[in-house]
């Protein structure tokens, strides 16, 4: 009979592939995703069946990850701003607690080894924010935009505040506050 897989291993080897490819983009070997998780590569290969697979499942691991920080304290009862304000905060929080996974998500973002269905499954988790920012719109508080360009702009900022954090993080809650008046500025008809 067959050992029950260890969750603990996958774990390892989600984690050692993020850093991977944080550092050495898709183009990382699961040979060196094996080495950094401890495993012998084969046996990756037991709970992903090939790379593709394995950053297809990344991809969702830190989607959801990333969800769960945004969510955590969400005020769903509050003003439109906010909610943005939240969703801003926790995101930048997000990002300087963990770079490499930041940075790994970035680089899957855009990479062809990502399935459609993967970057579906990864949108889903994000249907209440889409919500709350069709709120936005249908009550003039936000400027009728794309969606994906909203979450463009919050992307961008949120990379360059993260910059300045990293270059002098004594003045995070400072750049924090910068960066969403200038999202706000961005996003809002008021």
């Amino acid at each position: 009979m067959a050992r029950p897989l260890s969750e603990d291993k996958r774990n390892a080897i989600l984690n050692a592939a993020t850093e991977a490819v944080a550092a050495l983009g898709i183009g990382a070997s699961t040979a060196g995703i094996a080495k950094r998780a401890g495993v012998a590569e084969g046996s990756l290969f037991t709970y992903f069946s090939n790379k593709d697979d394995l950053l297809n499942q990344l991809y969702l691991h830190l989607k959801a990850e990333f969800k769960a920080m945004l969510i955590t304290g969400y005020p769903a009862d509050a003003s439109v701003k906010d909610r943005c304000r939240h969703l801003w905060d926790r995101s930048v929080d997000w990002g300087a607690i963990s770079p490499a996974k930041r940075k790994a998500m970035r680089q899957l973002a855009v990479s062809d080894k990502i399935t459609e269905t993967t970057r579906k499954a990864g949108v889903e988790g994000f249907r209440d924010m889409e919500a709350m920012l069709d709120e936005g719109f249908a009550t003039g508080v936000l400027r009728h935009q794309p969606i994906a360009f909203v979450g463009g702009i919050i992307e961008s900022l949120a990379e360059m505040v993260l910059e300045f954090i990293a270059r002098d993080p004594a003045k995070t809650d400072t750049y924090k506050s910068a960066g969403f008046d200038a999202f706000w500025g961005a996003i809002s008809a008021r």
